[in-house]
């Protein structure tokens, strides 16, 4: 599957995942909602069942839209006369019975003469008990005649309670959408795991090319017949295919021990030393490497250079970073390193005036075999192995390593334990 294929797929699936929870958001909400009215409509009719039963009883006549809902679930019923509450309790649990509401409730009855409550009580259906409910519950209208409110203190809770399926069906959809978003990491990781292999063969078909194309025809010349009478060629050649063999071995061995190898495994031989003769000693062997008018600068020295780490792979890192930043700088090479004391930590600074690392792969450049892509230029050799090595190293001596980089140049930062 080509990228474009493969990104098509992923945002087709995505858009699929998005509309069905968009679907199940606004079905779940549209239940609720029609939950709601119903339970609204089937309090209104109750109530006005009430109204009427005590209009009769009192033979009084109902007020026009005796009924005002205050809130969603705050009724308040008017009447043309005092209200016997027990009376009207028993005819709210009749009307509530018929309409099968089963939530619990509380009422109040108010005094239009001195417009407080005057009886209340909590009704709970289910345990068939009564309490008092709090004063706050009924606010005090401003009103002329005689009314009683009904209030549902868990109606809310109570319809999200009977849409129990819909809630189910949400869970599922949820742990199908954490499986799918799951599922697509995976596959972008593979992917990308993928083309970091790809890369990773490319480079090693380039580099092993150079040198077996090398043995194969210096092997050619040694077969002839003429270089039998020429020793000082036949030594040459001979030097030529030892030299490339070497060097053909020790990139095989390179990719097999850091292939191999995990920062678990790493055995460190610690010892104290000074770490800026060690620096030194590795800007001496990076000068080698230099291009003419490039060069490497020791401009700032802590005094307090003394370390406890393993000094064989200490020296392998700091070299590998000052390679990097002469290898891979299309500048005449200008390398700057510095170290500062830091209470119990030693910091150790390389910064070079290359073009910058992207931002967009700089959390990636520490990863095993990961290179900066470079499209078909494979001017410079490599596996993407070495700053996964440095960056290991670095947390098994429990430190941290970090980079600044801009278009003016990259800085790599070493953050290591005194001794």
């Amino acid at each position: 599957m080509n990228r474009k294929t493969f990104r098509l797929v992923v945002f087709l699936a995505a858009i699929s995942i998005g509309g069905i929870l968009f679907i199940q958001i606004f079905w779940v909400g549209k239940a609720f909602d029609l939950s709601n009215k119903q339970f609204e409509h089937n309090v209104n009719l109750a109530l006005l069942n009430v109204t009427s039963t005590l209009c009769e009883i009192n033979q009084n006549e109902i007020l026009p839209d005796p009924i005002e809902q205050l809130s969603s679930n705050y009724f308040i019923v008017n009447l043309n006369n005092k209200i016997a509450p027990e009376l009207l309790e028993a005819i709210l649990k009749s009307e509530f019975q018929k309409r099968e509401i089963a939530e619990n409730f509380e009422y109040g009855v108010f005094d239009c003469t001195n417009r407080e409550m005057v009886y209340g009580r909590y009704i709970d259906l289910q345990k068939n008990t009564q309490s008092a409910p709090a004063s706050s519950t009924f606010p005090q209208l401003n009103k002329d005649a005689y009314y009683f409110g009904v209030y549902f203190p868990n109606k809310t809770s109570t319809l999200a309670g009977e849409m129990w399926i819909w809630g189910f069906s949400s869970i599922i959809l949820l742990v199908v959408v954490i499986f799918f978003g799951y599922t697509l990491m995976a596959i972008f990781r593979q992917k990308k795991l993928s083309e970091i292999q790809k890369d990773f063969i490319n480079n090693m078909t380039h580099e092993f090319k150079t040198p077996i194309s090398t043995i194969a025809l210096s092997s050619d010349v040694l077969q002839s017949d003429e270089i039998t009478n020429q020793p000082e060629r036949l030594s040459q050649y001979a030097q030529i295919i030892k030299k490339e063999a070497a060097r053909l071995q020790n990139q095989v061995d390179r990719v097999l021990q850091m292939a191999t190898v995990e920062k678990d495994t790493i055995s460190l031989t610690k010892q104290e030393f000074n770490l800026n003769e060690l620096i030194e000693q590795s800007i001496q062997s990076a000068q080698l490497n230099l291009t003419q008018g490039g060069q490497i600068t020791f401009s700032e020295k802590t005094v307090e250079a003394m370390i406890s780490a393993d000094k064989v792979h200490l020296t392998n890192i700091i070299y590998n970073l000052l390679d990097n930043a002469i290898k891979y700088n299309e500048n005449i090479p200008q390398v700057n390193i510095s170290t500062v004391s830091k209470e119990n930590r030693l910091s150790i600074a390389i910064q070079d005036n290359g073009k910058g690392i992207d931002k967009q792969v700089q959390d990636l450049i520490f990863k095993k075999f990961y290179r900066v892509p470079t499209g078909n230029v494979h001017n410079v050799k490599g596996f993407g192995l070495g700053l996964y090595y440095v960056k290991m190293i670095v947390e098994a001596h429990d430190g941290m390593i970090s980079l600044e980089s801009s278009t003016s140049g990259t800085t790599f930062t070493l953050d290591l334990p005194k001794a």
